[in-house]
């Protein structure tokens, strides 16, 4: 029967029309079983499982700040992740050659180094003023464009949803599904954000990409790994 429920509640979720979550309850999974988390993770926030031991978000504003910058580094750091790995997988197919990651900015490209700082520069800055924008005053930035006879849903600030950003419409669901959905971008955020470090010291240590390592430990794990990679230097 909670299959059941489970599938109904997924099959729901097409059928509403906010995308804000609503907070765990009481009983969710918690970084360390059996330990009791602090008072201001009460499980409204994606990926909270009650891990706080400096009480760095006993502070409502500072809390939110940073889940808001967790969020934007957990997609910075996975589309890094993927933009280093898909080159390299591309470049041992003969599609590429050449690649590496570590030296990308040495490269020349259609442009000089200042003339890509500058207009990257100017990029960001437009969408980091937006963003921090809708931080200040949720809803003020809003790009959905509107539909007579149709209402737009609420969301939350750092989930825009919409054509744009959530054209499948995953977003606007019941609370369930969406706090399911959001958990699980955060978990693959922390996750990249810990591969890219993992990538770089690979790169400083070794000189190889990740997928060379990669084929390197498994061809012969014994010689090749984290502890051969230190005691070589």
């Amino acid at each position: 029967m909670s299959h059941f429920s489970s599938v109904k509640t997924r099959l729901n979720a097409s059928k509403g029309v906010s995308s804000v979550c609503e907070p765990l309850p009481p009983d969710r999974p918690l970084w360390f079983p059996g330990s009791s988390p602090p008072p201001w993770l009460d499980g409204s926030i994606p990926g909270d499982f009650g891990f706080d031991p400096l009480g760095l978000g006993s502070d409502p504003e500072l809390l939110k700040w940073f889940a808001q910058a967790e969020l934007i580094h957990s997609r910075w750091a996975m589309l890094a992740v993927s933009g280093i790995l898909i080159p390299e997988w591309l470049e041992s197919l003969g599609f590429i050659e050449k690649f590496s990651w570590y030296d990308a900015g040495e490269q020349e490209y259609f442009a000089d180094s200042t003339t890509l700082f500058v207009v990257q520069l100017g990029l960001m800055g437009w969408v980091e003023g937006r963003r921090w924008a809708d931080i200040i005053k949720p809803g003020c930035v809003d790009i959905e464009p509107s539909f007579p006879h149709k209402k737009k849903p609420k969301v939350d600030v750092g989930y825009p949803g919409g054509l744009w950003f959530d054209p499948l419409m995953w977003g606007r669901g019941s609370p369930e599904p969406v706090m399911v959905l959001r958990t699980k971008e955060i978990k693959n955020g922390r996750l990249a954000m810990l591969a890219f470090i993992g990538f770089v010291f690979q790169a400083i240590y070794t000189g190889q990409g990740p997928l060379e390592n990669l084929s390197a430990h498994i061809a012969d794990p014994g010689h090749c790994n984290v502890f051969s990679a230190f005691t070589s230097h």
